[in-house]
Protein backbone atom coordinates (compact mmCIF):
# COMPACT_ATOMS: atom_id res chain seq x y z
CA UNK A 1 0.00 0.00 0.00
CA UNK A 2 2.88 2.37 0.73
CA UNK A 3 4.15 1.87 -2.83
CA UNK A 4 0.65 2.34 -4.26
CA UNK A 5 0.28 5.63 -2.39
CA UNK A 6 3.70 6.72 -3.61
CA UNK A 7 2.71 5.85 -7.20
CA UNK A 8 -0.49 7.96 -7.18
CA UNK A 9 0.99 10.69 -9.44
CA UNK A 10 2.18 7.96 -11.80
CA UNK A 11 -1.32 6.45 -11.81
CA UNK A 12 -2.68 9.80 -13.01
CA UNK A 13 -0.29 9.74 -15.97
CA UNK A 14 -1.15 6.12 -16.80
CA UNK A 15 -4.87 6.88 -16.57
CA UNK A 16 -4.52 9.77 -19.01
CA UNK A 17 -2.87 7.44 -21.53
CA UNK A 18 -5.72 4.96 -21.14
CA UNK A 19 -8.24 7.75 -21.69
CA UNK A 20 -6.47 8.96 -24.84
CA UNK A 21 -6.74 5.45 -26.28
CA UNK A 22 -10.42 5.01 -25.35
CA UNK A 23 -12.84 5.76 -28.19
CA UNK A 24 -16.48 5.89 -27.14
CA UNK A 25 -19.60 5.45 -29.26
CA UNK A 26 -21.96 8.41 -29.58
CA UNK A 27 -25.36 8.05 -27.87
CA UNK A 28 -28.46 7.48 -30.00
CA UNK A 29 -30.41 10.14 -28.08
CA UNK A 30 -29.53 13.47 -26.54
CA UNK A 31 -28.13 13.24 -23.02
CA UNK A 32 -30.37 14.99 -20.49
CA UNK A 33 -28.76 13.75 -17.27
CA UNK A 34 -25.75 11.79 -16.04
CA UNK A 35 -26.10 8.94 -13.53
CA UNK A 36 -22.88 7.51 -12.09
CA UNK A 37 -23.16 4.18 -10.25
CA UNK A 38 -20.42 2.97 -7.91
CA UNK A 39 -19.65 1.89 -4.38
CA UNK A 40 -16.81 2.52 -1.94
CA UNK A 41 -13.38 3.04 -3.48
CA UNK A 42 -14.90 2.72 -6.95
CA UNK A 43 -17.75 5.16 -6.31
CA UNK A 44 -15.92 7.97 -4.54
CA UNK A 45 -14.49 9.19 -7.85
CA UNK A 46 -18.04 10.07 -8.91
CA UNK A 47 -18.56 12.26 -5.86
CA UNK A 48 -15.28 14.07 -6.38
CA UNK A 49 -15.84 14.59 -10.12
CA UNK A 50 -19.39 15.85 -9.55
CA UNK A 51 -17.89 18.52 -7.26
CA UNK A 52 -15.30 19.43 -9.89
CA UNK A 53 -17.80 19.88 -12.75
CA UNK A 54 -20.48 21.55 -10.65
CA UNK A 55 -19.84 25.00 -12.10
CA UNK A 56 -19.47 23.82 -15.71
CA UNK A 57 -21.85 21.01 -16.61
CA UNK A 58 -25.30 22.12 -17.78
CA UNK A 59 -27.27 18.98 -16.97
CA UNK A 60 -27.86 17.20 -13.64
CA UNK A 61 -25.33 14.69 -12.34
CA UNK A 62 -26.79 12.06 -9.99
CA UNK A 63 -24.82 9.54 -7.94
CA UNK A 64 -26.13 6.04 -7.23
CA UNK A 65 -24.74 4.07 -4.28
CA UNK A 66 -27.39 1.37 -4.18
CA UNK A 67 -29.12 -1.28 -6.31
CA UNK A 68 -31.47 0.89 -8.37
CA UNK A 69 -31.75 3.98 -10.53
CA UNK A 70 -33.77 7.15 -9.88
CA UNK A 71 -37.24 7.30 -11.48
CA UNK A 72 -36.15 10.01 -13.93
CA UNK A 73 -33.63 7.66 -15.60
CA UNK A 74 -34.51 7.12 -19.26
CA UNK A 75 -33.13 6.54 -22.74
CA UNK A 76 -31.82 10.11 -22.49
CA UNK A 77 -29.63 9.22 -19.50
CA UNK A 78 -25.90 8.61 -19.64
CA UNK A 79 -25.35 5.84 -17.08
CA UNK A 80 -21.74 5.26 -16.05
CA UNK A 81 -20.92 2.15 -14.08
CA UNK A 82 -17.73 2.23 -12.02
CA UNK A 83 -16.57 -0.97 -10.33
CA UNK A 84 -12.87 -1.68 -10.01
CA UNK A 85 -13.35 -5.43 -9.67
CA UNK A 86 -16.24 -5.42 -12.12
CA UNK A 87 -18.24 -7.54 -9.69
CA UNK A 88 -19.91 -5.03 -7.35
CA UNK A 89 -23.45 -6.40 -6.98
CA UNK A 90 -25.17 -3.05 -6.35
CA UNK A 91 -23.62 -1.50 -9.46
CA UNK A 92 -24.35 -4.53 -11.67
CA UNK A 93 -28.00 -4.39 -10.52
CA UNK A 94 -28.26 -0.70 -11.46
CA UNK A 95 -26.74 -1.39 -14.88
CA UNK A 96 -29.31 -4.11 -15.57
CA UNK A 97 -32.01 -1.48 -15.04
CA UNK A 98 -30.14 0.94 -17.31
CA UNK A 99 -30.18 -1.70 -20.02
CA UNK A 100 -33.94 -2.20 -19.64
CA UNK A 101 -34.73 1.48 -20.06
CA UNK A 102 -32.40 1.93 -23.03
CA UNK A 103 -29.96 4.33 -21.37
CA UNK A 104 -26.56 4.99 -22.93
CA UNK A 105 -24.16 2.92 -20.81
CA UNK A 106 -20.40 3.28 -20.38
CA UNK A 107 -18.42 1.30 -17.79
CA UNK A 108 -15.07 1.57 -16.01
CA UNK A 109 -13.60 -1.61 -14.51
CA UNK A 110 -10.67 -4.02 -14.55
CA UNK A 111 -12.76 -6.95 -15.80
CA UNK A 112 -15.24 -9.24 -14.05
CA UNK A 113 -18.99 -9.42 -14.61
CA UNK A 114 -19.16 -5.79 -15.71
CA UNK A 115 -16.75 -6.31 -18.58
CA UNK A 116 -18.74 -9.36 -19.68
CA UNK A 117 -22.00 -7.40 -19.38
CA UNK A 118 -20.61 -4.70 -21.67
CA UNK A 119 -19.34 -7.25 -24.19
CA UNK A 120 -22.72 -9.00 -24.35
CA UNK A 121 -24.62 -5.74 -24.81
CA UNK A 122 -22.14 -3.86 -27.02
CA UNK A 123 -21.51 -1.18 -24.40
CA UNK A 124 -18.26 0.74 -24.17
CA UNK A 125 -16.03 -0.50 -21.35
CA UNK A 126 -12.83 1.26 -20.32
CA UNK A 127 -10.47 -1.29 -18.78
CA UNK A 128 -8.02 -0.19 -16.09
CA UNK A 129 -5.15 -2.19 -14.50
CA UNK A 130 -6.44 -4.74 -11.98
CA UNK A 131 -5.12 -6.59 -8.96
CA UNK A 132 -4.95 -3.84 -6.34
CA UNK A 133 -7.27 -2.63 -3.54
CA UNK A 134 -9.95 -0.40 -5.15
CA UNK A 135 -9.13 2.45 -2.77
CA UNK A 136 -5.62 2.62 -4.21
CA UNK A 137 -6.80 3.12 -7.81
CA UNK A 138 -8.70 6.40 -7.50
CA UNK A 139 -6.69 8.14 -10.22
CA UNK A 140 -7.97 5.75 -12.87
CA UNK A 141 -11.65 6.36 -12.17
CA UNK A 142 -11.21 10.13 -11.82
CA UNK A 143 -9.53 10.48 -15.21
CA UNK A 144 -11.92 8.12 -17.01
CA UNK A 145 -14.98 9.90 -15.64
CA UNK A 146 -13.62 13.24 -16.83
CA UNK A 147 -12.75 11.67 -20.18
CA UNK A 148 -16.29 10.32 -20.64
CA UNK A 149 -17.90 13.66 -19.81
CA UNK A 150 -15.51 15.48 -22.13
CA UNK A 151 -16.04 12.99 -24.97
CA UNK A 152 -19.79 13.67 -24.89
CA UNK A 153 -19.13 17.44 -24.81
CA UNK A 154 -20.60 17.86 -21.33
CA UNK A 155 -17.41 19.49 -20.03
CA UNK A 156 -14.33 21.01 -21.67
CA UNK A 157 -10.88 19.48 -22.01
CA UNK A 158 -9.18 21.62 -19.36
CA UNK A 159 -9.91 19.09 -16.62
CA UNK A 160 -7.51 16.53 -18.13
CA UNK A 161 -4.85 19.24 -18.41
CA UNK A 162 -5.36 20.03 -14.73
CA UNK A 163 -4.95 16.34 -13.89
CA UNK A 164 -1.59 16.38 -15.70
CA UNK A 165 -0.50 19.45 -13.75
CA UNK A 166 -1.61 17.75 -10.53
CA UNK A 167 0.74 14.85 -11.14
CA UNK A 168 3.64 17.29 -11.34
CA UNK A 169 2.42 19.19 -8.26
CA UNK A 170 2.28 16.04 -6.13
CA UNK A 171 5.67 14.81 -7.28
CA UNK A 172 7.36 18.16 -6.70
CA UNK A 173 5.85 18.56 -3.21
CA UNK A 174 6.19 14.97 -1.97
CA UNK A 175 8.48 15.74 1.00
CA UNK A 176 6.19 18.50 2.25
CA UNK A 177 3.09 16.34 1.78
CA UNK A 178 4.63 13.46 3.74
CA UNK A 179 5.69 15.79 6.56
CA UNK A 180 2.22 17.32 6.86
CA UNK A 181 0.69 13.85 6.65
CA UNK A 182 2.78 12.70 9.61
CA UNK A 183 1.60 15.76 11.56
CA UNK A 184 -1.99 14.93 10.67
CA UNK A 185 -1.59 11.31 11.79
CA UNK A 186 -0.11 12.49 15.10
CA UNK A 187 -3.01 14.92 15.54
CA UNK A 188 -5.58 12.14 15.04
CA UNK A 189 -3.84 9.34 16.96
CA UNK A 190 -5.86 8.21 19.97
CA UNK A 191 -8.66 10.68 19.20
CA UNK A 192 -11.95 10.80 17.30
CA UNK A 193 -11.29 12.57 14.01
CA UNK A 194 -13.70 15.17 12.65
CA UNK A 195 -13.03 16.42 9.14
CA UNK A 196 -14.37 19.79 7.96
CA UNK A 197 -14.23 21.48 4.58
CA UNK A 198 -16.25 23.60 2.19
CA UNK A 199 -19.29 21.99 0.52
CA UNK A 200 -17.74 21.97 -2.94
CA UNK A 201 -14.94 19.77 -1.56
CA UNK A 202 -17.21 17.25 0.15
CA UNK A 203 -15.99 14.47 -2.14
CA UNK A 204 -12.49 15.01 -0.78
CA UNK A 205 -13.82 14.78 2.78
CA UNK A 206 -15.68 11.54 2.05
CA UNK A 207 -12.53 10.10 0.48
CA UNK A 208 -10.53 11.13 3.55
CA UNK A 209 -13.00 9.46 5.89
CA UNK A 210 -12.97 6.29 3.79
CA UNK A 211 -9.18 6.14 3.76
CA UNK A 212 -8.94 6.50 7.53
CA UNK A 213 -11.66 3.83 7.89
CA UNK A 214 -10.06 1.27 5.57
CA UNK A 215 -6.35 1.98 5.81
CA UNK A 216 -6.06 3.03 9.45
CA UNK A 217 -8.98 1.05 10.97
CA UNK A 218 -10.01 4.42 12.43
CA UNK A 219 -13.51 5.78 12.93
CA UNK A 220 -14.16 9.43 12.16
CA UNK A 221 -16.80 11.62 10.59
CA UNK A 222 -17.02 14.62 8.29
CA UNK A 223 -19.26 17.63 7.74
CA UNK A 224 -19.27 20.63 5.45
CA UNK A 225 -19.29 24.36 5.98
CA UNK A 226 -21.63 26.24 5.89
CA UNK A 227 -24.14 23.41 6.57
CA UNK A 228 -22.50 22.32 9.84
CA UNK A 229 -22.89 25.89 11.16
CA UNK A 230 -26.64 25.24 11.21
CA UNK A 231 -26.57 22.07 13.32
CA UNK A 232 -23.32 20.32 14.28
CA UNK A 233 -21.76 23.51 15.64
CA UNK A 234 -24.32 23.43 18.45
CA UNK A 235 -23.28 19.84 19.19
CA UNK A 236 -19.85 21.14 20.12
CA UNK A 237 -21.45 22.26 23.35
CA UNK A 238 -20.70 18.68 24.40
CA UNK A 239 -17.24 18.62 22.83
CA UNK A 240 -14.08 17.80 24.77
CA UNK A 241 -10.48 16.63 24.35
CA UNK A 242 -11.55 13.29 22.86
CA UNK A 243 -12.06 14.98 19.51
CA UNK A 244 -9.50 16.06 16.91
CA UNK A 245 -10.99 18.48 14.34
CA UNK A 246 -9.23 18.98 11.01
CA UNK A 247 -10.08 21.92 8.73
CA UNK A 248 -9.24 21.54 5.04
CA UNK A 249 -8.90 25.00 3.48
CA UNK A 250 -8.48 25.97 -0.16
CA UNK A 251 -7.63 29.21 -1.93
CA UNK A 252 -10.97 29.32 -3.77
CA UNK A 253 -13.04 29.40 -0.58
CA UNK A 254 -16.07 31.70 -0.54
CA UNK A 255 -15.26 34.83 1.51
CA UNK A 256 -18.21 34.25 3.83
CA UNK A 257 -17.13 30.65 4.38
CA UNK A 258 -13.58 31.85 5.10
CA UNK A 259 -14.98 33.80 8.05
CA UNK A 260 -17.11 30.82 9.06
CA UNK A 261 -13.97 28.65 9.13
CA UNK A 262 -12.26 31.11 11.47
CA UNK A 263 -15.20 31.29 13.88
CA UNK A 264 -15.86 27.54 13.80
CA UNK A 265 -12.21 26.66 14.32
CA UNK A 266 -12.02 28.90 17.39
CA UNK A 267 -15.26 27.49 18.82
CA UNK A 268 -14.09 23.88 18.48
CA UNK A 269 -10.61 24.67 19.77
CA UNK A 270 -12.14 26.11 22.93
CA UNK A 271 -13.70 22.70 23.56
CA UNK A 272 -11.03 20.21 22.49
CA UNK A 273 -7.87 22.24 23.03
CA UNK A 274 -6.30 21.55 19.65
CA UNK A 275 -7.39 21.82 16.03
CA UNK A 276 -5.43 21.39 12.81
CA UNK A 277 -5.80 23.37 9.60
CA UNK A 278 -4.40 22.06 6.33
CA UNK A 279 -4.07 24.48 3.44
CA UNK A 280 -4.20 22.95 -0.03
CA UNK A 281 -1.72 23.78 -2.75
CA UNK A 282 -2.58 24.17 -6.43
CA UNK A 283 -4.00 26.60 -8.96
CA UNK A 284 -7.31 24.85 -9.62
CA UNK A 285 -10.00 22.94 -7.76
CA UNK A 286 -8.67 19.70 -9.24
CA UNK A 287 -5.07 20.38 -8.19
CA UNK A 288 -6.07 21.39 -4.66
CA UNK A 289 -8.34 18.36 -4.32
CA UNK A 290 -5.63 15.94 -5.38
CA UNK A 291 -3.09 17.61 -3.09
CA UNK A 292 -5.42 17.00 -0.12
CA UNK A 293 -6.27 13.49 -1.28
CA UNK A 294 -2.62 12.51 -1.59
CA UNK A 295 -1.79 14.05 1.78
CA UNK A 296 -4.60 12.13 3.50
CA UNK A 297 -3.54 8.89 1.81
CA UNK A 298 -0.11 9.28 3.38
CA UNK A 299 -1.64 10.27 6.74
CA UNK A 300 -3.83 7.15 6.69
CA UNK A 301 -0.69 5.06 6.16
CA UNK A 302 1.14 6.70 9.07
CA UNK A 303 -1.92 6.42 11.33
CA UNK A 304 -2.22 2.74 10.45
CA UNK A 305 1.36 2.22 11.58
CA UNK A 306 0.68 4.11 14.82
CA UNK A 307 -2.42 1.97 15.41
CA UNK A 308 -0.38 -1.20 14.69
CA UNK A 309 -2.94 -2.38 12.13
CA UNK A 310 -2.79 -4.29 8.84
CA UNK A 311 -3.44 -1.66 6.17
CA UNK A 312 -4.64 -4.22 3.59
CA UNK A 313 -7.02 -6.11 5.89
CA UNK A 314 -10.74 -5.90 4.99
CA UNK A 315 -11.80 -9.23 6.51
CA UNK A 316 -15.08 -7.79 7.78
CA UNK A 317 -16.10 -6.75 4.24
CA UNK A 318 -15.11 -10.18 2.90
CA UNK A 319 -17.21 -11.76 5.65
CA UNK A 320 -20.17 -9.55 4.73
CA UNK A 321 -19.92 -10.51 1.05
CA UNK A 322 -19.69 -14.18 2.01
CA UNK A 323 -22.83 -13.98 4.13
CA UNK A 324 -24.69 -12.13 1.38
CA UNK A 325 -23.71 -14.79 -1.16
CA UNK A 326 -25.67 -17.30 0.92
CA UNK A 327 -28.76 -15.10 1.11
Amino acid sequence: MKQLIYDFPKHIEEAILIAKNSILKSPNAGIQNVIICGMGGSGIGAKIVSNWVHDEIKIPVFLVTDYGLPSFASSNSLVIGSSYSGNTEETISALEIAKCIGAHVVCICSGGKMAQFCKENNYDCILVPGGNPPRSTLAYSLVQLLHILNTFHLIGSSSIEQMEKSSVLLTDNLAEIQSLAQDLANHLFGKVGILYGETIYEGVLVRARQQFNENSKFLCWHHTIPEMNHNELVGWGGGDSRFAPVFFETSDIHPRNKKRFEITSKATEDKCGNVMTINAKGNSRIEQSLYLIHLVDWASFYLCEANNQDIIDIKIIDYLKGELSNF
